[in-house]
């Protein structure tokens, strides 16, 4: 059974962990609506099928299905694969569900965060969100963690933390005023150090061009290791994508962590620039309140977008071009865990990637408390 806390996980002695630390598995949501997703999502379904496949080598796996879709979910997906019912608006767990904290005695809870489908009316990617604000209250009872009920509207891929005490943001995104519009930035930055268990919060600009999230920092940026973070790039001025990394760049080389360590930044290329085909805007069926798919609209296409698994990288495979130089640079960064890339552009046509179709929960175990973490 799952409890809602009054407390805050800084209160109460917990953080949020890094990614990279073990996982006792993983939770993926499983796309259908056809609105978002092209040919009734049935290629959608399939890359997200290899994904679970993928990251089930390295960990266990369950995957949300509606009950209409329960059926063909099983069939597609491999046994080792766990499917349970459970109703949602579309699959991006990373942003619906739970964020898990942990505790230096080995418990685990999670932070429900408030959920507006990023931007809700001014802006927002679809509605109603409904049944996705249930996600993470659904996933926490299955899991069995106490659950924190954040006053933020904010998504887990607004977030990267280095699990020592500081968390990687971007103003675009926590700044918009379709997110939270009556709190300044202090505020947002006080309710991130409690309910992150951060005493240090690193502002970057912008995020990605042309991200559907206003600017989530997982397809920007994201820690490697403390004290090292990797962030897309490319050398083309041409390209929006220059300015935003090379102000990401500078602010990271004046920034100093929790534990006062300056950053050593690593560059991935950045894929395409790829855009929308006819025949695949051409798939998906408009519908009244949800974002359209037009031919020729730019994608935000990032290889910071990986899932780190146990011992492994799940990376998304995007451009024939710079696939090879993308998984080289991930494999020299993390020399420990193995690299598999799987094909993605189904699931970038939907708006994200990897990393926003993932929600890893950390392995039980005690901990050594982040020196700079913030105190109650």
């Amino acid at each position: 059974m799952s409890r809602t806390l009054e407390s805050t996980p800084t209160a109460d002695g917990f953080w949020m962990p890094s990614e990279l630390e073990p996982h006792a598995g993983c939770w993926m949501l499983w796309p259908e609506r056809p609105d978002n997703w092209r040919e009734a999502a049935q290629p959608a379904q399939r890359a997200c099928a290899a994904l679970a496949a993928a990251i089930s080598r390295f960990e266990p796996v369950t995957v949300g299905v509606s009950a209409p879709q329960f059926d063909h979910a099983r069939a597609l997906l491999t046994h080792e694969v766990r499917v349970v019912e459970m109703s949602h608006d579309d699959c991006w767990i990373r942003d619906v569900g739970p964020t898990f904290v942990v505790n230096a005695y080995g418990d685990r809870r999670g932070v429900d965060w408030r959920f507006n489908a990023w931007g809700g009316l001014d802006g927002g990617l679809y509605f109603p969100w409904d049944q996705d604000e249930r996600v993470a209250r659904k996933v926490l009872e299955l899991e069995g963690c106490d659950r924190y009920a954040a006053p933020l509207v904010n998504e887990g891929g607004a977030i990267h933390v280095d699990g020592e005490g500081t968390a990687l943001v971007t103003e675009e995104c926590l700044l918009n005023p379709n997110r939270n519009p009556r709190l300044r930035r202090a505020d947002i930055e006080r309710h991130l150090k409690a309910y992150l268990g951060v005493s240090v919060v690193i502002w970057l600009g912008k995020g990605v061009p042309y991200d559907e999230t206003s600017g989530h920092i997982d397809n920007l940026a994201c820690f490697v290791r403390p004290g090292e973070i990797a962030l897309t790039w490319t050398d083309d001025r041409r390209d929006p994508q220059h300015a935003v990394s090379r102000d990401a760049l500078d602010r990271l080389l004046d920034a100093r962590d929790a534990r006062g360590r300056r950053f050593n930044v690593h560059k991935l290329p950045m894929p395409g620039p790829l855009a929308i085909t006819r025949k695949e805007a051409a798939g998906v069926v408009p519908h009244q309140g949800t974002k359209r798919r037009r031919a020729g609209d730019r994608l935000a296409a990032s290889y910071i977008n990986f899932y780190a698994a146990n011992d492994g990288i799940v990376m998304p495979l995007l451009d024939r071009r710079t696939d090879r130089t993308a998984a080289a640079r991930l494999r020299r960064l993390f020399p420990g865990r193995r690299v598999v890339g799987v094909p993605a552009r189904e699931l970038l046509l939907g708006g994200g990637n990897v990393h926003c179709l993932t929600q890893q929960v950390p392995a039980i175990g005690k901990r050594r408390r982040p020196a700079g973490r913030a105190r109650a």
